[in-house]
Order: C-alpha cells, then sequence, then structure tokens
C-alpha cells in the first residue's frame, strides 16, 4: 500500500479486494455476466437463536478467556479484521495483540517463543496462507 493513499489510510481495507475504483479507492460492484437466481430462504423460527460468523465466536471466546488469564496474547499476519483480533486489540490494547505484517512464518515462531517465557499466545491465521508460505 506504500504510495497508494487508499491503502495507507485504511491498512486491511484493500488487503483482499474485488473490483474497486483506482482514484478513489471505494469499492464497486462486481459486473454480472450471468443472470444468479437464488432460492427464497426459509423462514427462521422468532425464537430462533441468532446465528454468529465463526469470526465472532472465536474473538468473543478469546476475549473472555484473555479476561481470565493475563498470559493469554494474540498475534495475526495483516488480518486483524478477517481474524476478529482487531476486538481483542480494542479490549487489551497493543500490549496484548501483535500484529506482524504479511509474515506468517514469523507470527508463528514469535508464538512458540511466547510460549517458552510463559505467555499463552494465539496466532490466528488464515490456514491458505500457511500452505502458500511453507510452499515457497
Amino acid at each position: 500500500g506504500h504510495g497508494y493513499k487508499p491503502a495507507e489510510v485504511a491498512l486491511d481495507k484493500l488487503h483482499g479486494v474485488t473490483q474497486f475504483d483506482v482514484k478513489t479507492g471505494k469499492k464497486e460492484a462486481p459486473k454480472k455476466t450471468v443472470k444468479e437466481v437464488k432460492p427464497e430462504p426459509a423462514a427462521a423460527a422468532a425464537d430462533a437463536p441468532k446465528k454468529m460468523a465463526y469470526t465472532d465466536v472465536f474473538a468473543k471466546a478469546l476475549i473472555a478467556a484473555a479476561e481470565r488469564d493475563s498470559r493469554i496474547v494474540a498475534i495475526t499476519a495483516a488480518m486483524p479484521g478477517g481474524t476478529g483480533l482487531h476486538h481483542f486489540e480494542k479490549r487489551f490494547g497493543l500490549d496484548r495483540m501483535f500484529d506482524v505484517g504479511i509474515c506468517e512464518q514469523h507470527a508463528v515462531t514469535m508464538a512458540a517463543g511466547m510460549a517458552a517465557e510463559g505467555l499463552v499466545p494465539y496466532a490466528a491465521i488464515y490456514s491458505s496462507f500457511m500452505q502458500v508460505k511453507g510452499g515457497r
């Protein structure tokens, strides 16, 4: 993102992108080439529990655990929003949440070092990025 103002201002918003206006950085609706036919959604029961995204469940559970155990720290590789760790950072600050940038190998090694020193690190990394990094 260095040199491209929209990426410099919103560090994680252009990490994985769809079509966007290069001048403004704003996302555009994708151009559809095939008409989509979507089935009617089934009506949810009024008393059915609201479904939570996995990311939100993970963030909520990790924050709850970290409130009970001050040794818990979180590590991300440039994906605080995608992993839910931005919520952890809001709650605990940068003393307990570490963003190592696009360097998954470092995140894992850092977690190992932290664990060796008595911390309880959680490295939240997209598994597909680990496969790509490991295969190079």
